[in-house]
């Protein structure tokens, strides 16, 4: 890692590093639907929330949140190998987790391909469920995996409370 990260939210300029970012860590082996003039969109879009986190180095990691009446889509996050196991995610996601709870969401959702472990584990951390397979999403052979958080009740009641457990996923 290369020092201190700090989160804020995105700019038109930083588009296109993040669009290079998803072809590289996320879209790898897929065609290139998040490009530059895209996430430029999305950073402009007052219903979608853009995310960075800088180092020194320069970008660090990026999560983009879009907003509906009370259904958040995670549409991606990702972080630079050189800071991976530092926290980056982890505080991105929270940042964005507590933005939904502001914003009264009710349930945040996304989805990942479904081989990857390791972000299907670092999502189970957090409080995701699996909730369904889609078979074919990215493109023949390419399944996804849903996951979803509920933040409250639909009927505006915070969900149950449960314990902690040790046992592994």
């Amino acid at each position: 890692m290369s020092g201190v990260i700090e989160l804020r939210l995105a700019r038109a300029v930083d588009a296109p590093g993040i669009a290079h970012m998803s072809r590289e860590l996320i879209e790898a082996g897929l065609g290139w639907r998040y490009h530059p003039p895209r996430i430029a969109r999305l950073i402009a879009d007052r219903d979608t929330l853009t995310l960075v986190a800088e180092d020194r180095a320069g970008l660090a990691g990026f999560a983009i949140l879009q907003f509906g009446d009370e259904h958040a889509h995670l549409v991606l996050l990702a972080v630079q190998p050189r800071c991976r196991r530092q926290g980056v995610a982890r505080r991105l996601l929270a940042w964005l987790l507590e933005s939904a709870g502001a914003a009264g969401i009710a349930e945040l959702g996304l989805e990942l391909r479904a081989g990857n472990a390791g972000a299907r584990a670092f999502y189970r951390a957090l409080g995701f469920s699996d909730a369904g397979l889609l078979p074919d999403y990215y493109g023949p052979r390419e399944a996804a995996l849903r996951m979803v958080r509920v933040l409250r009740r639909s009927d505006g009641a915070p969900p149950a409370w449960h314990a902690p457990t040790l046992r592994r996923s």
